[in-house]
């Protein structure tokens, strides 16, 4: 696999991770409302690995070509964005990042369940996305090379891997950085925390749309 093909992908991926979406948006709600943005982020790329093993598995071809099964992933995927922008809303008003005073306090607090929900959601916000899936099937195999020494499936599952990372780090910063910059700023968190779960819903809204014959 030729040096140029990775450095091209990892070009392309940075870019598109750069792009807004449900991802960044349940980033910075975890940043808000979290004493860590590691399991939210956690769980967004233990969904990108199972697109990664769905594209090597050769899963996605099939899905890519029979309407049926991809439009009830689609809906799937698109109601849970709209149910987790809902519930998002509804816990808005307790969405203030904790303050200095409150360090003991939130130390104290069991984080466990909390923390393997953050990784389930994040799970479902980036492995259900039906528009992530399509394009690890367009994207991955385009920077592969098919005669190369390299197992195909290898191929892609060392871009997917780098995608991953990509998207890890960059998260990663959004969160931490969402909550820092408004710690201090309750009335700010808050509203971001309103618009971050306002964009799930048009996302899983524009989805459903999608799926309305014409």
């Amino acid at each position: 696999m030729a040096a140029s093909s990775i450095a091209a992908f990892a070009a392309v991926s940075f870019l598109l991770v750069l792009v807004p979406g449900a991802d960044w948006a349940y980033a910075i709600t975890s940043g808000l409302r979290d004493r860590s943005v590691v399991p939210a982020v956690g769980g967004l790329m233990l969904g990108y690995v199972g697109l990664t093993a769905v594209v090597v598995a050769g899963v996605a071809a099939v899905v890519a070509r029979t309407p049926g099964v991809l439009t009830a992933l689609t809906l799937l995927g698109a109601a849970y964005l709209v149910w987790l922008g809902a519930t998002t809303l509804i816990g808005a008003k307790d969405a203030t990042p904790p303050g200095a005073g409150d360090e003991a306090a939130v130390a104290a607090a069991p984080t466990g369940p909390h923390a393997r929900s953050r990784v389930l959601k994040g799970a479902g916000v980036s492995g259900l996305n039906p528009k992530a899936l399509l394009l690890y099937v367009a994207l991955l195999p385009q920077f592969a090379d098919q005669h190369g020494n390299w197992p195909l499936a290898l191929q892609i599952g060392l871009l997917g891997l780098l995608h991953m990372c990509t998207a890890g780090a960059v998260y990663l910063g959004v969160g931490s950085l969402a909550r820092t910059v408004l710690r201090a700023r309750p009335t700010a968190a808050r509203l971001i925390t309103r618009l971050s779960g306002a964009a799930m819903i048009v996302l899983g809204g524009l989805l459903l749309v999608e799926q309305i014959p014409h």
